[in-house]
């Protein structure tokens, strides 16, 4: 199975508009390839940068 999605495929998968999304890859807080046009998002890198973004709260546990 292919490890790159596009931009609705990343948009189902985290919940978000796709405008969100751009305003990410115009920050630089995610990163993403453009093929033929269209912008492509390896499925690895959002889950490593998704566990980056993970917070531990103040009882010691993961928050979502």
């Amino acid at each position: 199975m292919s490890r790159l999605i596009d931009i609705d495929e990343l948009a189902d998968y985290l919940k978000l508009k796709k405008q969100t999304i751009y305003n990410w890859l115009n920050q630089g807080k995610i990163t993403g390839i453009k093929v033929g046009g269209v912008w492509r998002f390896d499925r690895r890198d959002i889950d490593s940068w998704l566990r980056s973004r993970r917070r531990v709260s103040k009882t010691g546990g993961e928050t979502p």
